[in-house]
C-alpha cells in the first residue's frame, strides 16, 4: 500500500463542504454530504467516504447530479410517500426522507417513502442508524446499475442493491446491519485497483463470467452474488421494492455510477419505519435488543478467534477510535486538490499539525 495521511475530521469535513459548495451546492446540504462521506471513512468503510468526492463534483459539473435540487413529494398516504430526488445528492434527499419517515410513523406507527430519480446515498447503514436514533426500526433500501449475474449467468442482470436495517439498544449506538447483496462492493474493488491490490477469490468475475483475483478485470466485469442464489434472489426484490414502488429505475434503467457523468443515475431508494412504542414500551425493546446482543457477543468463541462480534460492532468501534483524525490515501489528497481545482477554489489545508506517516 501506498503512504497514508492522519487527517483532522473537522478539518476534513470543511474541506468537503467547501468544495461541493464550489460545485454549487447549499452550505447547508454541502455540509450534510459532507459530514455522512467522513462518517464512513471514520468507520473504515473508505468505498463510501471522501473518495467519492472526486465524483460527486464530476457529475455535479457535468449537470447529472443537480446541485440545488430539493426532493418533492409527488404522492402522499399519509404512511406511504413517494418522493422524486429530482437528480440531487443522495445524502440531501435520504436526510429529507428519513425525518418524513420518521414524523409519519410518530403520528401513524408505521410509515414507507419511496424516492425516484435518486442519486449514491451512501452507506445504507447511515440511515437506519438515523431511524434507529429516534427510537424507530428503521429499514433503508437502494438500487444500483446491474452489477451481478444470475446463478449460472453470464450477464450483469441486476444490481448488489444494499439493505440496512437498525434497532435501537441501551448501548448509546443502534444495532445496524449493513450490507450489499454482492459478496463485496465495487467501491472496494476499486478501492483495491487503487492501492494495486488484488482481489480475494469469490468477489468477482471478469467480462466472460470467469472467477477473477484481478481488480481491474472485475470493474470490467460483474460481482457475484454472497450466498449465491440468496443474494441474488435478494438482491432482485430490493430492485424491484426501490424502483418499482417508487415508479422509478429498476434494472439497467439504472446507470453506471462511474459511466457518462453527464447521465443520470436515476437510482430509486426505500425507507422504512416502525414506532415500537406501537408494540411494547421502547425501553423495554431496547433492553431486549441490548440483551440479546451482549449474551451473543459473550458466548463460546471457536480456537483463535479473540472476539465476537454483532452487526455494527465493527464500524461503531472505529467510528470511536477516529473519531478526531481519519487516515487517507496520500493519493486521495490530489485528487482533492483537483477537484477543489475543478470547482475554482484552493483546497483548504488538510495536514498542518495532524502528522504524515507512510503504511
Amino acid at each position: 500500500m501506498g503512504a497514508s495521511v492522519s487527517i483532522s475530521v473537522s478539518r476534513l469535513v470543511d474541506a468537503v463542504t467547501r468544495i461541493l459548495q464550489g460545485a454549487g451546492v447549499a452550505h447547508e446540504d454541502a455540509l450534510t454530504v459532507a459530514l455522512a462521506l467522513v462518517a464512513a471513512d471514520q468507520e473504515d468503510i473508505a468505498s463510501h467516504g471522501v473518495m467519492l468526492v472526486p465524483l460527486y463534483v464530476e457529475r455535479l459539473l457535468a449537470g447529472s447530479v443537480v446541485a440545488r435540487a430539493k426532493p418533492a413529494i409527488v404522492a402522499d398516504g399519509d404512511t406511504v410517500i413517494v418522493l422524486d430526488a429530482q437528480h440531487g445528492l443522495g445524502q440531501v434527499s435520504s436526510t429529507f426522507a428519513v425525518e418524513l419517515a420518521a414524523s409519519r410513523a410518530r403520528r401513524y406507527g408505521m410509515a414507507s417513502v419511496a424516492v425516484r430519480n435518486g442519486f449514491h446515498f451512501g452507506t445504507g447503514g447511515r440511515w437506519a442508524g438515523v431511524l434507529a436514533q429516534h427510537g424507530l426500526v428503521g429499514i433503508a433500501m437502494s438500487n444500483t446499475r446491474p452489477l451481478m449475474p444470475a446463478p449460472g449467468g453470464a450477464q450483469a442482470v441486476v444490481g448488489n442493491n444494499p439493505l440496512a436495517i437498525g434497532l435501537p439498544s441501551e448501548e448509546g449506538v443502534p444495532l445496524v446491519l449493513d450490507m450489499a447483496m454482492s459478496a463485496s462492493a465495487m467501491g472496494k474493488i476499486r478501492l483495491a485497483r487503487a492501492q494495486g491490490a488484488s482481489i480475494p477469490p469469490g468477489w468477482a468475475t471478469d467480462a466472460h463470467g470467469a472467477p477473477t483475483t484481478d481488480p481491474a478485470a472485475a470493474i470490467e466485469g460483474m460481482l457475484l452474488p454472497a450466498a449465491g442464489p440468496k443474494g441474488f434472489g435478494l438482491a432482485v426484490m430490493i430492485d424491484l421494492l426501490c424502483g418499482g414502488l417508487a415508479h422509478g429505475g429498476v434494472g439497467d434503467a439504472v446507470k453506471p455510477l462511474y459511466g457518462n457523468a453527464a447521465l443520470p443515475y436515476g437510482c430509486s431508494h426505500f425507507f422504512l419505519a416502525i414506532d415500537v412504542n406501537r408494540f411494547l414500551p421502547l425501553e423495554q425493546f431496547r433492553a431486549t435488543v441490548s440483551a440479546r446482543s451482549s449474551h451473543i457477543r459473550a458466548s463460546r468463541r471457536a480456537p483463535g478467534v479473540e472476539q465476537l462480534h454483532m452487526p455494527g460492532d465493527i464500524a461503531a468501534h472505529q467510528s470511536q477510535r477516529h473519531r478526531n483524525f481519519v487516515t487517507l490515501p496520500s493519493a486521495l489528497l490530489g485528487q482533492l486538490d483537483e477537484s477543489a481545482r475543478a470547482v475554482g477554489i484552493p483546497l483548504p489545508s488538510l495536514t498542518e499539525s495532524t502528522g504524515a506517516s507512510s503504511r
